[in-house]
């Protein structure tokens, strides 16, 4: 590696004069874009390195998903597509964080203690989201790339989960499917339409409205209609001719609970959302009275582990199905899943990196987030078991054609991480099967009433938690306050943890009382303002 030429390029053009504090997160560094160039071309280098290591090929994304259109960030994607190892968020930490007479030091320090062979091949894969910023960001990793003797393969403007799929493809000599976006869409479309036969339907809807955030989903979308059009048809708005993720996608609609801006106002009509890089869905109608119901990603799951739960004994094969959950998601979905299918589920801290890792202990593992964020993963030999059932002269007409229909299930997903347009064409796969219209999807169970509050304090450290984040160890005493307000209220639940990224706990709260909930909202907050050293106004309890 040319370390000099490293060192010119970032003192003259990347500098870390900055003194905004950042981490390396779930979502990998996110800020304000006008922080981020000395950033990406620290990352490029650092996709390079991790590239040499891991002798394959490394994806670098340029997005801030669901964020406003100000914001900006990347995050790498290791080999099989998954997030980026623990062990390297900390020396992406430690690149970040070093000054300018720092930088070399740290890049030797990482290549000496990993063994990483400097003249090795590298390859980043790299894409971004439609941010203006994107371009300038783009720019500055490329830069980091090619002086520490990358090669860049750019794809230039795709969703998130494409450039997951893009690297699984490139890494498994295309075994997973064609590296190429016209890959992505045709092997997901192609499974989609092999499910679909002619019979007549009478409940399930065709017509679908795609909220696509006014971000990169829309473009990916797009292509799906023309695949599917005499399938599906999909009506796409917020399609990019509006401000990104402005009163409008998956975190908007599920945050707020509300329509999203240019939603049809019609009852039953069925919309989903994505965010501005598609990796998030949520399905929602509003009913005759204007009520807006939710669909997000704990129904998702539970409607996937219904259809899985009929399909799978018809196969024949022996496997084990499992759900992963986090805190938020709700009560109902959880004792749907696990007391009426009996199906197990497991607990995991938020974020992606942990559901996708607890999934894959399960033959197959069904992961979402109440926010919409999820897939389902397959082990290697379920896939293979599979593959070989359906070549299998000895079984019976009736599990051959069970066992080809997961089959096309497994092509039409994209098990590298959350995809809102692979899981989109799931849901309508088993709303077809099943001849569901959204409202008898809705009614599988009913959400228990929820709310999430913030409460800022002076420090979020201080918040320390155990059990998937659903038990506070600390402040004492904290934990034991929130247990006494919970057993108040008749199917009452709640937990509190801190942001990742800023000085804010968050609280949520449910019960089976859509006004009782608010308060147990609030009174948490409180207990969290008083005994973890809140700052700002004191939440108000509001009066029942």
């Amino acid at each position: 590696m040319d370390y000099l030429l490293i060192d010119n390029i970032s003192r003259k053009y990347y500098s870390n004069s900055c003194q905004h504090k950042i981490q390396y997160g779930t979502a990998g560094f996110r800020t304000r874009a006008e922080h981020l160039n000395y950033v990406l071309y620290r990352m490029g280098i650092l996709a390079t390195i991790r590239s040499k290591f891991c002798a394959a090929a490394i994806g670098l994304m340029i997005t801030a998903s669901h964020n406003e259109e100000s914001d900006n960030g990347v995050k790498l994607v290791d080999p099989s597509g998954e997030m980026l190892e623990a062990a390297w968020e900390n020396i992406a930490n430690n690149l970040v964080s070093a000054s300018d007479d720092e930088l070399i030091h740290v890049l030797r320090e990482t290549i000496n203690h990993y063994n990483i062979k400097e003249d090795a091949e590298a390859t980043v894969i790299v894409g971004r989201d439609t941010r203006k910023s994107g371009s300038m960001l783009l720019e500055a990793a490329i830069k980091g790339i090619e002086n520490s003797k990358g090669n860049v393969r750019d794809f230039g403007i795709i969703t998130t989960p494409q450039l997951h799929y893009l690297v699984v493809c490139i890494n498994t000599n295309h075994q997973y499917g064609d590296p190429t976006i016209e890959g992505y869409i045709s092997k997901l479309s192609n499974a989609f339409l092999g499910n679909r036969n002619a019979q007549e339907k009478k409940q399930y809807q065709s017509q679908l409205y795609l909220d696509a955030a006014n971000g990169v989903g829309a473009i990916a979308a797009r292509k799906f209609t023309e695949k599917l059009e005499n399938s599906i048809n999909i009506d796409i708005f917020n399609d990019g001719s509006g401000v990104l993720n402005s009163k409008c996608g998956a975190d908007y609609v599920k945050i707020y609970q509300t329509l999203p801006l240019n939603s049809p106002t019609e009852p039953y009509f069925k919309c989903i959302s994505i965010d501005g890089d598609a990796d998030r869905i949520i399905y929602y109608y509003s009913d005759q009275f204007q009520k807006v119901h939710l669909l997000d990603g704990d129904k998702i799951a539970a409607l996937i582990i219904t259809y899985f739960k009929e399909l799978l004994p018809l196969t024949g094969l022996s496997i084990q199905l499992g759900l992963v959950q986090t805190a938020y998601a709700n009560g109902a979905s959880t004792n749907y899943v696990s007391e009426i299918l009996k199906v197990p589920i497991s607990f995991t801290s938020t974020g992606v990196k942990y559901l996708h890792h607890e999934a894959q202990k399960f033959d197959v593992g069904v992961y979402f987030e109440a926010n919409g964020h999820g897939t389902v993963v397959f082990k290697e030999e379920i896939v293979n078991m599979v593959h070989a059932a359906i070549k299998d002269e000895t079984i019976t007409e009736k599990k051959r054609k069970a066992t080809i229909k997961f089959s096309r299930i497994i092509d039409m997903i994209n098990q590298s991480v959350g995809d809102a347009l692979s899981d989109m064409l799931l849901v309508e796969t088993i709303l077809y099967e099943k001849d569901w219209n959204v409202e008898m999807f809705d009614r599988i169970y009913t959400d228990l009433p929820n709310k999430q509050l913030k409460v800022k304090v002076k420090d979020r450290s201080i918040i320390k938690t155990e059990n998937a984040e659903r038990t506070c160890l600390s402040p004492i005493g904290l934990q034991q306050k929130i247990d006494s307000l919970v057993s108040l209220y008749s199917k009452g639940r709640a937990f509190i943890r801190p942001s990742g990224t800023e000085d804010i706990v968050r609280v949520y709260a449910e019960c089976d009382d859509a006004v009782a909930v608010n308060k147990l909202a609030a009174e948490v907050a409180l207990a969290v303002h008083q005994l973890a050293d809140g700052i700002g106004p004191a939440p108000v309890i509001p009066n029942n």
